[in-house]
């Protein structure tokens, strides 16, 4: 955003939040509301946008000038996500441990995935051995792709 129209923003309003703070991620006051909310780690495009039509938000507005108790608002329905959304549009279907269907946001997803990853490798299943061996997991070809360390090539002859 140009900075003379920050400037503007900021003469204008005073009520303008230059960081909005929602499920321990900041979020820069300047972006639009759905964009803002992709910010936050677990959220993607679809998510923010039903979030934002729950809420009954303008996805073009920035998310700097909503008011607090909008804000609030669009973190109890981005934390109670789960309640309302499908269950093919969550990002934790069937946890391992407790069976439930979550959606997981921010350092809890990281710390889930590392647990996961760490469950396979104990138990020495093919994903599990094919993670510490850092290679390609999901089937994707090796021979020519996904290469790190050393160059391999054809040598000329000296």
């Amino acid at each position: 955003m140009p900075k003379a129209k920050k400037e503007q923003l900021k003469e204008e309003d005073e009520n303008f939040n230059f960081i909005v703070r929602i499920v321990n991620s900041d979020i820069d006051g300047h972006k639009k509301t759905v964009v803002g909310l992709q910010s936050i780690k677990g959220v993607g495009k679809r998510v923010a946008q039903i979030v934002a039509k729950r809420a009954e938000v303008d996805p073009a507005l920035m998310i700097g000038q909503l008011s607090d108790e909008k804000v609030k608002e669009l973190e109890a329905l981005v934390k109670s996500y789960v309640e309302y959304a499908p269950g093919w549009a969550i990002n934790r279907q069937m946890d391992y441990e407790s069976g439930a269907d979550m959606h997981l946001f921010g350092n809890d997803l990281d710390i889930i995935q590392k647990d996961d990853v760490n469950r396979m490798k104990m138990i020495r299943c093919y994903r599990g051995i094919r993670h510490e061996g850092r290679h390609k997991v999901r089937g994707q070809r090796t021979r020519s792709n996904g290469r790190h360390g050393l160059t391999m090539g054809v040598q000329r002859k000296s």
